[in-house]
């Protein structure tokens, strides 16, 4: 019998409706009542929640208002069997910062996701700054072209081949090989066993499958996505076995709005492996955006 998925952080859980996202959960604490919003987007992967951007919410809540969004398909949200792609994404990021925050918003997203608020950055004008945290999208190779993901996605939905991989990359030491990878050490217990948790949910398995047959990466992100953005950006990034970043000086050279720092010595997961260097140096970028 599946168990009950828990709070992901100990704040106060909503649900936010939309029409084209469906039902899509956040939490929120709004004690500090003053300061920019802060708005924390997890990764997407096989087992993505909130839980990822804990840290990140425990430091900042009570200095700002701080939200939490739980992407659809993803922790408490709805996780229908329906078409996941970015564009859905991106709408539920300037969907929810228009209709519930309602303020000019910072926002940080966790790899995959900062495609798609670069995507959501083009769509509100409530979007303030963006922080990425070991960005996809600037490898000198694009993913498989949309032939090969639909191909990749019909086989993950074959009768009995989708339930048996899925199964095979929740158990808990495949849940916990990957987010070692993430990691120079080893990856801290809680959020294994919360990770493998919401693995277990009904539906956990449909947006996966998206993620699985590549379609939620945008093909020349660069150009299609990154050069698009007019906000400041700062991207943290260090040595990740899952993403390259050969394209960033690219990117750095004709975007003067961009900014990077690497943190180190860090995996992909800055905000847990370095927590200090990982905050200065989003303050100092949010000190310099308020034109500080």
């Amino acid at each position: 019998m599946t168990s009950a998925l828990p709070p992901a952080v100990d704040a106060a859980l909503a649900d936010w409706h939309s029409d084209g996202c469906g039902r899509v959960a956040f939490y929120a604490d709004t004690a500090a009542g003053s300061g920019t919003p802060l708005l924390l987007l997890h990764s997407i992967n096989a087992a993505p929640s909130a839980y990822e951007m804990k840290p990140l919410f425990e430091h900042y809540r009570g200095e700002r208002p701080v939200y939490a969004l739980e992407l659809p398909g993803f922790g408490h949200s709805e996780r229908r069997d329906r078409r996941y792609d970015p564009q859905l994404f991106a709408d539920a990021i300037s969907g929810f910062i228009d209709d519930v925050i309602g303020a000019p918003t910072d926002v940080v997203a966790l790899s995959t996701t900062a495609e798609f608020a670069a995507r959501a950055s083009l769509a509100t004008d409530r979007l303030r700054s963006l922080v990425l945290l070991s960005p996809t999208g600037l490898r000198d190779r694009d993913p498989p072209g949309p032939t090969a993901q639909r191909r990749l996605l019909r086989f993950f939905q074959l009768p009995g081949v989708g339930a048996g991989l899925y199964r095979a990359l929740t158990v808990k030491p495949s849940v916990r090989y990957f987010l070692n990878m993430g990691f120079t050490g080893k990856a801290p217990e809680d959020l294994v066993d919360y990770a493998h948790r919401t693995t277990q949910q009904p539906g956990a398995r449909h947006a996966p499958f998206y993620f699985l047959s590549m379609q939620l990466f945008t093909a020349d992100a660069v150009n299609a996505l990154y050069r698009q953005v007019s906000v400041p950006v700062l991207v943290l990034y260090d040595d990740d076995p899952n993403i390259s970043f050969e394209r960033l000086p690219e990117l750095l050279d004709a975007c003067p709005n961009w900014r990077a720092e690497r943190i180190e010595p860090t995996l992909g997961l800055p905000h847990w492996e370095q927590p200090v260097a990982t905050q200065a140096a989003m303050e100092a970028f949010w000190h310099d955006v308020a034109g500080g």
